[in-house]
């Protein structure tokens, strides 16, 4: 049905159905720890990830629930094997940024970015993850695609840049550097938190993942600390070996 609904609708409505309990309009804020199971049987389906539902705040709450699966929808998301929507929200920006590169670099990987950056992003890029074994190259010249092609190296994982520039304000040709990352067998991450859904879906533009604060203009308010990942579900994993997280077994699971 939410695909039916246009973008004000859905920044109001997306993900939240009344309580049907009470019936209440608004989510509350479920302030729980743990969840409780059917039976020994409903949490072994819920750990062997056979059946979807809460198991711990940590990995999942309600309440966050439906601020992913709205967020998801407005920036156009893909839904998950398991039906989830392909959206997850995490404590900060730069909590969402450090996710998104950790879940496709290790030490030994490189990343190729824009130098048009917000600062925090910058120093994680250019001191942090150099200590955890992983080097940043950065593109002074974001306009001039033949750079981003002439950074890429054979342990290359990702292209990052920020659809509008913080604090430039200079507008990422997205398509085009997405052309030079898929070429490279790599997928691009854009920060959207300038331009928000409202403005911009870097999905439809060809970026495969998106980033945000949404601290900033999506909560608004300055209230809440909130960093958001959107999947576009569109890249794929499995072309080459570059990302075996994704390919094959784990064996923490």
């Amino acid at each position: 049905m939410t695909e039916q609904w246009g973008f004000d609708t859905r920044q109001i409505h997306a993900g939240a159905e009344p309580d049907p309990v009470t019936g209440s309009r608004a989510t509350p804020i479920y302030q729980t720890t743990a969840y409780q199971f059917r039976d020994s049987e409903h949490a072994a389906n819920l750990f062997a990830l056979g059946e979807i539902g809460n198991i711990y705040t940590r990995i999942m709450n309600p309440t966050q629930g439906v601020l992913e699966a709205r967020i998801a929808s407005l920036e156009g998301a893909t839904t998950t094997a398991v039906g989830l929507p392909g959206a997850l929200v995490v404590s900060s920006g730069m909590a969402a940024e450090t996710l998104a590169i950790l879940n496709l670099a290790e030490a030994g990987s490189h990343i190729v970015a824009s130098a048009s950056l917000y600062g925090g992003t910058y120093n994680l890029f250019h001191y942090t993850l150099p200590k955890i074994g992983i080097q940043v190259s950065f593109v002074e010249d974001p306009d001039n695609l033949d750079e981003w092609a002439a950074k890429v190296q054979p342990n290359t994982k990702a292209f990052y840049g920020e659809s509008i520039g913080n604090p430039r304000n200079d507008v990422l040709d997205i398509s085009g550097v997405a052309g030079v990352a898929h070429a490279n067998g790599v997928p691009l991450i854009i920060d959207n938190t300038i331009a928000t859904p409202y403005l911009l879906n870097p999905l439809a533009h060809g970026a495969d993942i998106v980033v945000h604060s949404a601290t900033k203009f999506i909560g608004g308010h300055g209230t809440a600390i909130v960093g958001a990942i959107v999947d576009g579900g569109s890249f794929d994993f499995s072309a080459n070996d570059k990302f075996p997280q994704f390919t094959e077994p784990d064996p923490s699971y």
